[in-house]
């Protein structure tokens, strides 16, 4: 599903505003009669994040927020009643908030191996669906929110927001004018520094937290803080490491330059070299995804940072007249094949909301507008799902120690049952793998 010039133009005009109007929401309809009576499920920090978000643009009103932690909902719940003078009802379980309160908007900021089962069951009780990324904790997971999404007619957003950021959208305009040439290899990356971190002993359960309903699906560890709150996206009972994380930004960028829906073939290599801690994502990992008319690779470290390029996120685009790269919170600078200086000839600051340098607010909007007109949003479920497949096929690829062929066609991995079999796992009695 390509992007046409009128999505385009949509999403240049809502992210440009956004970042000029960001204090000042009333023009996106502070005052609009049509308010969604909207649940969050996870009210931790990025949770409430988001939800804050929505709220300031005057589309909800917050009816329901679900944790299993008390320790984040009370606050949570406070925090919303100050800002809105509504109390929302609080809940431990998604579905006896589904079956209680009705929502037409829930927002899923769980944990990534609750994602598909929140998602899924929300679009079922008839509710619109804005979810933060990795669609699915394996790849048939992703498959099955697509489909469910689909047959349900909801309208999923997934938290991909660089695709309505300012200066990603212009880099996109400045990579489809022909100027970096024929673009043959890109380079995606995310290298922070870091070091060997400290193990941490497993501990009582703390008060407040249902652990047996954070494990969900996923198999019950015993409680680690290093897991909660905040570490789970290093453990890969529950995430899938910095590749699951931060790649699927970079990766969902390159499909949407491209046009492409998937690669050929994944072979990826690295493991844990520095990190000493609890968990057990790699602290270093190469992928390389094989298109028809590019190659790109994926690398990150949790070690060392990267000085000597000065860029610690982002992709680099090599074509036949330079070089691109594209950032976060360094906008993106093209350095063209004829110069020999270390220095862009072009660049663009920039254009991130306050206070997290991220773009919820135009996102947030788009996912509204669409809801409203019957049209995919920018950051569509099926967008969400090819460059989470991406970079699960990475780690699946990495598992496996061997590259594999995807027929993204009928998604699976033909004539390798070991694989295939990792495009799915067992869940923990008494859920149930969505199918």
């Amino acid at each position: 599903m390509t992007l046409s010039r009128r999505r385009f133009l949509t999403a240049t005009t809502l992210a440009t505003v956004a970042a000029s109007t960001f204090a000042t929401p009333a023009i996106f309809g502070a005052e609009r009669t049509k308010k969604y009576r909207t649940a969050l499920v996870g009210s931790g920090w990025w949770g409430m994040n988001i939800l804050n978000t929505a709220i300031r643009t005057g589309t909800i009103e917050p009816v329901a927020l679900v944790d299993v932690d008390r320790r984040h909902l009370d606050p949570a719940l406070r925090s919303v009643e100050a800002s809105t003078g509504l109390l929302p009802k609080g809940f431990n379980d998604y579905r006896d908030m589904l079956e209680e309160i009705k929502p037409e908007i829930v927002i899923d900021a769980t944990p990534d191996h609750w994602h598909a089962l929140v998602t899924t069951d929300s679009c079922k009780a008839g509710a619109h669906v804005f979810t933060e990324k990795p669609t699915g904790h394996t790849v048939n997971e992703s498959i099955a929110m697509v489909r469910i999404a689909r047959e349900t007619n909801r309208t999923v957003q997934v938290g991909t927001h660089r695709r309505v950021s300012p200066h990603n959208i212009a880099a996109m305009e400045f990579l489809r004018s022909g100027r970096l040439g024929k673009i043959g290899s890109i380079r995606a990356f995310v290298h922070y520094q870091g070091g060997p971190g400290t193990r941490a002993p497993d501990e009582p359960v703390p008060e407040g937290l249902d652990w047996e309903m954070w494990c969900g699906p996923a198999p019950r560890v015993p409680f680690n803080r290093r897991i909660h709150p905040r570490g789970f996206r290093h453990f890969l009972n529950f995430a899938n490491g910095q590749l699951g994380d931060w790649g699927i930004h970079w990766l969902d960028q390159v499909l949407w330059w491209s046009e492409e829906q998937y690669p050929k073939s994944v072979a990826s290599t690295g493991g844990r070299f520095i990190r000493e801690d609890n968990s057990d994502g790699p602290d270093t990992q190469f992928t390389v995804y094989q298109f028809d008319n590019f190659s790109l690779t994926w690398e990150h470290r949790m070690y060392a940072g990267n000085p000597p390029e000065k860029h610690y996120v982002g992709l680099y685009f090599y074509g036949t007249g330079g070089v691109l790269h594209l950032g976060w919170q360094d906008g993106w600078s093209f350095y063209p094949s004829a110069g020999r200086n270390a220095e862009p000839t072009e660049r663009m600051a920039p254009q991130l909301d306050r206070p997290d340098d991220q773009n919820i607010f135009p996102l947030w909007m788009d996912f509204i507008e669409s809801i409203e007109t019957g049209r995919k949003p920018v950051s569509d479920i099926e967008h969400g799902h090819r460059s989470t497949t991406m970079a699960l096929l990475g780690m699946l690829a990495l598992k496996l120690g061997r590259g594999i062929v995807w027929d993204g066609v009928n998604q699976t991995i033909p004539n390798d049952p070991e694989a295939q079999k990792l495009l799915s796992r067992e869940y923990r009695a008494p859920w149930v793998y969505p199918r």
